[in-house]
């Protein structure tokens, strides 16, 4: 079952290849949008009325926060060490996790889905993708990673069976990532695509990677040892990818 919603100022497409009545899987989708909802409600930039707008307006005390709001605060304050700071919910001057709960709510939803029984599952939010189990059609999820400059092609296609693919770049959205310690848009990487078990810090990883600059090359080489591949694509179109990306033939 397929099933396309607009959430989180983006597109998410789920799709669970379990074999069971289209009632669970029409259950299974609907608490997987409710909680994409609530996220968007926590941590929307845009909303009034949102827990990180009112902590930006000092309406609302940290400690006073929802416990994911206060979760999702301290893994950001963790990857600022381990980015070097690259990583910053504050980077653009006010208090935006953006970059970390896109990734973590699906990765939270994958799981969610997991515990009710779905092991073969799909999530696609604006392109940080978690999946699980196997394609409909048998075999991996397949996975094309868009050319930085021509956008009816690919620059790689990934094969996984279960894990997640976060991707950030400048090709779509502009100068959304900031050198936090330049204060200027990030300048050197024009796609940066990372591989892992967690989606939360797949997506963290590519964009502190993107903020880097070329530097973030021999940074994400070193996130490899953890399991964490990847494949980037320069702003002089060179392309970098490490030993063990899942690219299918």
């Amino acid at each position: 079952m397929r099933h396309v919603e607009h959430v989180m100022g983006t597109t998410v497409s789920i799709e669970l290849a379990d074999d069971r009545p289209d009632a669970e899987l029409r259950s299974l989708i609907d608490e997987t949008c409710a909680w994409l909802h609530e996220v968007d409600q926590r941590f929307s930039t845009y909303k009034p009325g949102s827990e990180v707008m009112r902590v930006r307006r000092r309406e609302l005390a940290v400690d006073d926060a929802s416990a994911d709001l206060r979760w999702v605060l301290g893994a950001c304050a963790d990857l600022w060490r381990d980015t070097d700071g690259y990583f910053d919910a504050y980077a653009g001057g006010l208090l935006d996790p953006s970059g970390y709960v896109k990734g973590w709510s699906v990765e939270v939803a994958s799981a969610r889905l997991l515990e009710r029984g779905s092991t073969s599952h799909y999530i696609n939010a604006g392109g940080d993708i978690r999946m699980r189990g196997e394609h409909p059609d048998g075999g991996p999820w397949r996975v094309g990673i868009r050319h930085p400059w021509e956008a009816d092609k690919v620059s790689w296609v990934l094969a996984l069976h279960d894990g997640a693919i976060a991707t950030s770049g400048t090709y779509e959205r502009g100068d959304h990532v900031i050198n936090p310690r330049t204060r200027t848009p990030a300048r050197g990487l024009r796609s940066v695509t990372v591989v892992g078990a967690d989606l939360a810090l797949a997506d963290a990883y590519a964009t502190a990677a993107l903020a880097m600059g070329e530097s973030g090359l021999p940074w994400l080489a070193k996130r490899a040892a953890d399991g964490y591949e990847s494949a980037v694509v320069t702003d002089d179109g060179r392309a970098f990818t490490t030993t063990n990306l899942p690219a299918a033939v």
